[in-house]
């Protein structure tokens, strides 16, 4: 109720007029937006604004792709991804998985699954700084944990069948194979970027750079490279005008969706399609933060009397479990150790992904601010350590399970692979 509170009442003929620019502005910062017309005729669930709308949300859910790699796909294939990433990302209404796969139907349902996409957060802000047009050398910076999925996991399925030991050796073989590629294509790229930013030392007017991009060595070969950049530009530049406008406008569209769910058959669990509350500032989060700190400390006197009491269980039962509460010790202290330096490092738990420039500085020059080579690969050692430690404990549980398995089979003798 506090969120419906925050909406102010707009006059109608007002609101009549700046929709269609709300839209517009919208459908600018999408790649492949369709017209204002296109929505409305969603609304009214017409089959001929399905097309168009199965497309954007292609394009919205696959910001990896050009914006025109869409036509080398059908729209066959176009839906079923469609439908299997917004399964993924937990999408709660079962009407659009049930639509046709032609794309030829279903134009309100896709209307409010751009809504729901929408309202979970910042999209166009998204999808423009995925599409930027790139100036400088960049690199991808531990996005480890920013390439999982954000959707539920997958259910658990059984096999049907015994599954082909041989099958899965030769895709990790494969895998393996792939991945050395890559690595090796990585370290040309670094090695042809180093020559480049070595050649153009001194020719960039910026000081705290040094030398030229990849981009800006190109231009100076190739003139007519520099007004398709200039154009490149100028559309970067009116999605971003349009995305301002889109800020300005929004609460039109979300007042005009209110209509189009009232519009919609009811189902066990509607979608509320609210915009995003802005994050607080840091004066109001200062309560939860102390509320966070009596509630770890309670946690920390539970944690206490239920370790006692678990060694006063287990204290006297062998070996094994003195040997496996030594490694599981082990295992917790390499953790906190590993979130003690990201603290020392950074202040602060939140590792640094995303792109960040290359740039190249002479030894014992100062650097500008940013990451540099030797503290990005000091923290790759120490996760590459940590995650060499887990193997290593997920290897033992495998044999520990393995032995049990043979020990239940008389007659069967169990060979370790070489190297194990």
């Amino acid at each position: 109720m506090g969120r419906r509170r925050r909406r102010r009442r707009v006059d109608p003929a007002n609101a009549a007029r700046a929709l269609p620019e709300a839209i517009a502005a919208l459908s600018q910062t999408l790649p492949a937006g369709p017209s204002p017309e296109t929505f409305r005729r969603a609304k009214f669930d017409r089959p001929e604004a399905a097309p168009a709308l199965w497309r954007l949300l292609f394009c919205v859910l696959s910001p990896q792709l050009p914006d025109d790699a869409s036509a080398s796909f059908s729209p066959e294939a176009q839906v079923r991804s469609v439908k299997l990433a917004l399964r993924t990302q937990g999408y709660p209404r079962r009407a659009l998985a049930q639509l046709p796969d032609d794309g030829s139907q279903g134009s309100r349902e896709l209307l409010l699954a751009l809504a729901w996409l929408l309202a979970r957060g910042p999209l166009p802000e998204r999808l423009l700084a995925q599409n930027r047009v790139q100036l400088g050398d960049e690199m991808h910076v531990c996005e480890c944990e920013a390439l999982a999925s954000p959707g539920p996991p997958a259910p658990s399925v059984e096999a049907d069948g015994c599954v082909d030991i041989r099958h899965l050796q030769w895709l990790m073989g494969k895998l393996r194979f792939r991945w050395r590629n890559l690595m090796a294509s990585q370290q040309e790229q670094c090695a042809l970027l180093g020559k480049i930013h070595s050649y153009t030392r001194g020719c960039h007017s910026d000081c705290s750079l040094g030398h030229l991009s990849v981009t800006e060595t190109e231009l100076l070969r190739d003139p007519e490279g520099g007004r398709q950049l200039l154009r490149r530009l100028e559309r970067e530049n009116a999605r971003l005008q349009a995305a301002l406008e889109w800020r300005r406008r929004e609460l039109v569209f979300w007042q005009w969706m209110d209509t189009v769910l009232d519009a919609c058959p009811p189902e066990a669990s509607q979608p509320t399609f609210l915009p995003r509350i802005p994050t607080p500032g840091a004066g109001a989060l200062e309560p939860l933060v102390r509320e966070l700190q009596a509630l770890q400390g309670e946690l920390r006197e539970a944690v206490e009397a239920r370790r006692a009491a678990w060694e006063a269980g287990v204290g006297g039962r062998g070996p094994e479990w003195s040997a496996a509460r030594t490694a599981l010790r082990e295992a917790v202290g390499q953790d906190l150790a590993a979130l003690r330096r990201a603290c020392e490092r950074g202040g602060s738990l939140v590792q640094p992904h995303g792109p960040r420039r290359l740039v190249r500085t002479e030894a014992g020059a100062p650097g500008g601010p940013g990451l540099r080579a030797p503290e990005v690969i000091e923290a790759l050692r120490s996760r590459e350590a940590h995650l060499e430690v887990v193997l290593r404990r997920l290897q033992g549980q495998c044999r520990q399970e393995l032995a049990r398995l043979v020990g239940a089979l008389p007659g069967l003798v169990w060979i370790l692979p070489p190297g194990r």
